[in-house]
C-alpha cells in the first residue's frame, strides 16, 4: 500500500483526537541505568481509540506528493512533496531509534493560523519517516512549517534519538502570517525533564547552536507584536507566547512537578509554587538531575501517578469515595454559589487511550536498540508491552482495525483493559492490588528477559536484519498475545471474587468487609440523626 493511502487511513481512524491533555517525561542517556535514552507520552482523550500505528518503509518516484489530514479531525489539508525514502515507524518510534511525542500548550489564542497545511500530528509522523536523529527530526518538522504553514495551536514536541533528547517548542504566527516561531534546546546529559501542556522554554542562549536552535524571527517577532520589548538576551520564549496562568500551573505544571519530586526530591521546589506568584511558579527547572539513574520500570511507574503522598494526593478527600478512586469524572471544573473550583489532573487519567515509554540504545542497531513499551487505557491499570521499533507488523490485539471506539470485541487489547479498570474503578482500593500484582508479573517478566532477547536479535541481525526483525515481530505478537490471556482472564477473577461487593478470601470463602471508619464517619456527620440506631421508650405503666 502506498504511503499517501496508509496516512489517509491513519488520520480517519484516529479521529476525533483532541489529545490535548498529554504527559511526556525524558530521560537522557547519562540519567537511565543503561545509558539509554527515555521519553514516555499519554495520548489522553475520551474519543480516541487505543492501537498501535504502523508505517512500513518505501521509496517513492521523483515527483510524487503526500496528502495531508489533521490528526485531531481528519480534515484534508492539502498536499506537500513525498521524500523519496522513508522509513519504518512502529507507533512514535522509528526504525533508526527516532522517537516524536507531544504535549499542547495552545499559547496565545491570535497566533492561530489557518495558513498552511502541516498540524502537529502529521508532523509527528513526516518527521518520524524522514529522520535518522533528533535534530535532523527538529530539521525536518520546522523546515516544513516554513515553507508549507502551520495550523495547529502551540505544541512542546519531545524529541529524541539515542544520544540526545531535545524539547522543541512551536507556536503559529496568526493568520496574518505563514509559518511558525520556535526554539528547541537539548537537555543536558545527566538530566531529565518534562512537560504537560504548558510552554517550559524560558530564557535561552542565543549563540549555542550545539544545544540551543531557534527560528530567526522568534524574538523580532514578538517584539512586532508587542509581547517583548527588554534587551534579546532577556527574551523568554513561555512568557512571550504562552503567558502561564494560574489553571497552567494547578493542572499542568503539576504533573511535571510530581515527576520531579520522585526523582529529585532534594531540588525540586515545594508543591505550594502552584499556588504562588508567576515568578514563582517559573521557578520550576527546564531540566533537572535525578538523583539516582532510571530505567524503564521507572518511567512506567511515573506514568501511573496520582500524585500519592502529596497534599494533592487524588487517593484522599471525599471526591474519592469510599475505595480512595483517584479519578474524578467531569467536569474537572465547576462552579458553586458563584465560586469556580476544579478537581486536579494527575498524570495516570482514566481516558488514556495509549501510553508508552519510548528506550532507544546506541548499542544496539536501530531495529533492536529501540523499543516502544506500549500501552492502551488507563496507565495505573494496563501493562506495557515490548514492540521492537523493527517488528514487521503489529500484532493482532493492538493493530488498526480490532474493534474501534463503539465496537467492542474481547479481541481487542484496548476494550480488555477497558473492561478489567472500569470495573476496579467501583472497588478500586482493592481491586488494584489484585491488578498491579498480574502488572507486575507481567512487566517484570518482560523486563527480565529483555536482555536474552536483545543478544538473540543481534545474532539473527549478523546474519540478516531481515531475520532478525522477524523475530522481534514473533516475540511481539507472542508477547502480546499472553498479556491478552491473562488480562482476560484477570477479568474473571475479579468478577468471582468481588461479586455483589463482597470479598472472597484466599479459600473462597465469600467475607463482608465493612465500608472504611474515614468513610462511615462523613456519612454519619452528614445526618448524625438518620442514621442513629434508637431502642423504643419503655410502655407506659
Amino acid at each position: 500500500m502506498r504511503f499517501v493511502q496508509i496516512f489517509t487511513l491513519l488520520t480517519a481512524l484516529l479521529y476525533p483526537l483532541a489529545a490535548t491533555p498529554c504527559t511526556n517525561f525524558l530521560v537522557t542517556p547519562g540519567a537511565s541505568t543503561d545509558a539509554s535514552t527515555m521519553v514516555t507520552y499519554a495520548a489522553d482523550a475520551h474519543v480516541l481509540y487505543g492501537e498501535l500505528y504502523f508505517l512500513p518503509a518505501a521509496h517513492h518516484p521523483d515527483g510524487a506528493m503526500l496528502d495531508v489530514y489533521e490528526w485531531d479531525s481528519g480534515r484534508f489539508l492539502g498536499t506537500i512533496p513525498q521524500a523519496r525514502q522513508t522509513f519504518s515507524v512502529v507507533g512514535n518510534i522509528n526504525e533508526h531509534q527516532v522517537t516524536v511525542a507531544e504535549t499542547t500548550f495552545g499559547g496565545r489564542e491570535e497566533l492561530r493560523s489557518n495558513l498552511g497545511v502541516l498540524d502537529y500530528g502529521s508532523l509527528m509522523w513526516i518527521a518520524l519517516q524522514r529522520a535518522t536523529t533528533a535534530r535532523e527530526a527538529i530539521t525536518v518538522i520546522t523546515s516544513l512549517v516554513a515553507e508549507h504553514g502551520y495550523v495547529s495551536k502551540g505544541e512542546v514536541f519531545s524529541i529524541a534519538d539515542p544520544n540526545e533528547a531535545w524539547l522543541l517548542e512551536m507556536i503559529g504566527k496568526g493568520p496574518e502570517h505563514k509559518g511558525a516561531v520556535w526554539v528547541a534546546r537539548r537537555i543536558p546529559d545527566g538530566f531529565v525533564s518534562a512537560h504537560a501542556n504548558c510552554a517550559r522554554i524560558g530564557t535561552f542562549p542565543l549563540n549555542d547552536p550545539k544545544n540551543t536552535l531557534y527560528s530567526p524571527d522568534v524574538i523580532s517577532f514578538a517584539r512586532e507584536k508587542g509581547y517583548f520589548d527588554g534587551p534579546d538576551s532577556e527574551f523568554h520564549f513561555a512568557n512571550a507566547y504562552a503567558p502561564l496562568t494560574w489553571r497552567d500551573a494547578r493542572v499542568c505544571e503539576a504533573r511535571v512537578w510530581s515527576f520531579f519530586r520522585a526523582v529529585a526530591p532534594k531540588d525540586t521546589p515545594d508543591i505550594d509554587f502552584i499556588h504562588g506568584t508567576r515568578a514563582q511558579v517559573q521557578s520550576l527547572p527546564l531540566w533537572i538531575k535525578p538523583e539516582r539513574k532510571l530505567n524503564p520500570q521507572d518511567l512506567m511507574d511515573a506514568m501511573r501517578d496520582h500524585f500519592e503522598g502529596t497534599p494533592l494526593d487524588l487517593s484522599t478527600g471525599v471526591g474519592a469515595g469510599p475505595f480512595a478512586l483517584p479519578y474524578r469524572w467531569r467536569p474537572l471544573e465547576w462552579e458553586l454559589d458563584g465560586v469556580t473550583y476544579l478537581n486536579d489532573r494527575s498524570t495516570a487519567t482514566q481516558q488514556t487511550a495509549f501510553s508508552f515509554v519510548a528506550q532507544m540504545r546506541a548499542s544496539l542497531p536501530g531495529p533492536i536498540g529501540g523499543v516502544l513499551w506500549f500501552s492502551v487505557d488507563d496507565a495505573a491499570s494496563t501493562v506495557y508491552v515490548p514492540m521492537y521499533a523493527g517488528i514487521l507488523e503489529i500484532p493482532h490485539p493492538f493493530r488498526v482495525g480490532v474493534g474501534d471506539f463503539t465496537t467492542f470485541t474481547w479481541d481487542s487489547a484496548f476494550w480488555t483493559f477497558n473492561t478489567v479498570a472500569n470495573y476496579a474503578y467501583g472497588r478500586y482500593s482493592d481491586m488494584i492490588k489484585d491488578i498491579r500484582k498480574v502488572q507486575r508479573e507481567l512487566e517484570g517478566s518482560f523486563l527480565a528477559e529483555q536482555a536474552s532477547i536483545d543478544q538473540a536479535a543481534l545474532l539473527l541481525y549478523k546474519q540478516s536484519p531481515r531475520l532478525a526483525r522477524e523475530y522481534l515481530t514473533d516475540y511481539a505478537t507472542t508477547r502480546a498475545n499472553l498479556t491478552l490471556e491473562r488480562w482476560n482472564k484477570l477479568f474473571t477473577e475479579l468478577v468471582v471474587k468481588y461479586l455483589d461487593g463482597n470479598i472472597r478470601n484466599e479459600k473462597g470463602e465469600v467475607t463482608h468487609p465493612p465500608y472504611p471508619d474515614t468513610w462511615l464517619r462523613r456519612i454519619v456527620d452528614e445526618d448524625p440523626e438518620r442514621y442513629r440506631i434508637r431502642d423504643f421508650p419503655d410502655p407506659l405503666p
